[in-house]
């Protein structure tokens, strides 16, 4: 059998994506020779294109030509002019509504429950909050040493994380959005994996202040929970106060036990990262059918990142299950295009020289291939920044794209694991809930071979369907869920402090 080199996604397309760097001279498809050296996942032109013609790839228009541009020519962020954004304003709604998901093999999973929550755990940490950065380097020490000296002695609770962030001082905490990082804030202090078990170090004279942080739970803003470091004289006794509290928070930890769970106690995020033009052929897809599963098994799928949903917003759109949710979701994205236009900036300046490089020419593309994440279930609910669900389903929590902020997002809305894929590859990672990394190429997985948990890239080469990938992918996000398997971002330790959306102002 031939060796595949190209692959075309839809028959509009005018376009097809080089599995591989090919040179020039190369019949990559009957009658298709290359033009020049392409490389590996950029575009071919499966037709000659004047200047002003349009390139098509998931048979939707990306661009015009910016010069002509022969049979077998490499299209890319250079040649390539964007099209203008879809029209939010003459969007339909509820006209793809899915009824013949596949079907789960598996309908439980082993977690913690939460008798106040709407989702289980999928494990067993003590989370310590703080009200502000400042305390961030005192606390860290003082769990290295809970890690070290105190943890051992509760085996059933995973681990200890501290809930550092970016927030709480120096900023307008009385601007019209600041209550958005203040309830993002306050609804990773109740995350599932937490089990209800509070902590909250302060350090005395920030803007967020103690109050603040517990004014939903007043009952909570007491000495059993809260520790002020400006209350005690001198470092030995702060760090006393952090690690004799946290002792107490881990008997109660201790006692939790996992037991045999529906998949609706399950949420599971979808993020991308460090993409690629494979992303939209084969990791992306392939989590979009484990999602699939997952909903259509009675759980709960959640994709973000409106800045890659915005432009292919229209494919959302018609999947939403009614008006109410479709108006969600352009209020979401109105706020996000006056958001550019408050700060000058285009939609355009998404895409990073890493996707370019990747064969991503511009945030069309992008979006195309990031929407593919959610799968082709019904989208039940639309949230804004941080909000928790109230519906099991598929659901689009509103974030940035930054996976650094949308990843604590996905946390305050209640995600108990998150799959994010890459083409380009990314150490990021969470703390507070495991996060399995998929890659989009095979090349990927050769070069972080000890960091990629899940290979998507045989679907490019024709070795696997994205069907197949997704029902391995279903169970992989199960086991991990139940605690039988730990990704490798778990396994090393390595997470990433939490960067909280903050769209008010800076004082």
């Amino acid at each position: 059998m031939a060796e595949r080199l190209c692959i075309r996604i839809t028959d509009r397309d005018n376009v097809a994506i080089a599995i591989r760097d090919v040179q020039k001279g190369t019949e990559v498809m009957p009658g298709i020779v290359t033009a020049e050296d392409i490389p590996q996942a950029h575009k071919i032109a499966l037709k000659e294109l004047k200047k002003g013609a349009e390139v098509l790839r998931y048979g939707v228009v990306l661009g015009t030509v910016s010069e002509d541009i022969p049979v077998g020519g490499w299209i890319n962020e250079k040649n390539l002019i964007m099209a203008p954004a879809p029209d939010l304003d003459s969007m339909e709604f509820a006209t793809n509504i899915r009824t013949d998901l596949p079907k789960p093999r598996r309908t439980t999973w082993m977690g913690y429950r939460n008798p106040n929550g709407f989702y289980a755990g999928t494990r067993n940490i003590l989370g310590i909050n703080t009200t502000v950065q400042c305390v961030a380097g005192v606390l860290n020490v003082a769990i290295r040493k809970i890690k070290e000296e105190i943890l051992p002695k509760y085996p059933n609770v995973d681990d200890v994380v501290a809930i550092n962030h970016p927030y709480g001082c120096g900023v307008a905490i009385d601007a019209p959005d600041a209550y958005i990082p203040q309830k993002i804030i306050r609804n990773i202090a109740m995350h599932p994996n937490f089990g209800g078990v509070f902590m909250l170090v302060s350090l005395g004279c920030e803007k967020f202040t103690v109050d603040r942080f517990c004014e939903w739970w007043p009952e909570l803003n007491n000495e059993d929970n809260v520790i002020v470091l400006q209350n005690h004289k001198g470092y030995q006794a702060m760090m006393d106060a952090i690690i004799e509290m946290a002792e107490r928070k881990l008997k109660i930890l201790n006692e939790r036990r996992r037991e045999e769970l529906p998949l609706s106690d399950l949420l599971v995020g979808m993020q991308c990262g460090g993409s690629d033009a494979f992303s939209g052929i084969t990791a992306n897809p392939t989590a979009g059918y484990a999602a699939d599963l997952l909903v259509s098994g009675g759980g709960t799928a959640m994709f973000s990142e409106v800045t890659e949903v915005r432009d292919g917003v229209q494919f959302i759109a018609h999947r939403c299950i009614d008006e109410t949710v479709g108006k969600r979701l352009v209020e979401e994205m109105k706020w996000y295009d006056n958001y550019l236009k408050a700060g000058g900036v285009d939609r355009g300046a998404n895409t990073t020289p890493g996707n370019k490089k990747g064969g991503l020419s511009n945030i069309i593309e992008k979006s195309m291939g990031s929407i593919a994440k959610s799968g082709s279930s019904p989208i039940v609910e639309v949230l804004s920044p941080g909000d928790r669900p109230t519906k099991h389903g598929e659901i689009f929590a509103a974030t940035p794209a930054s996976d650094l902020v949308c990843g604590p997002s996905q946390l305050a809305s209640g995600m108990g694991l998150e799959v994010f894929m890459t083409g380009r590859g990314t150490p990021y990672g969470l703390a507070a809930a495991p996060v399995i990394k998929l890659c989009s190429r095979n090349e990927m997985k050769e070069q972080w071979s000890d960091i990629i948990d899940f290979n998507a890239g045989p679907a490019a080469v024709g070795d696997k369907t994205i069907a197949e990938q997704g029902e391995e992918l279903f169970d992989f996000i199960l086991d991990v869920a139940s605690g039988i398997k730990k990704p490798f971002t778990e396994q090393y330790g390595f997470a990433n402090d939490l960067c909280i959306f903050n769209p008010a102002p800076i004082t």
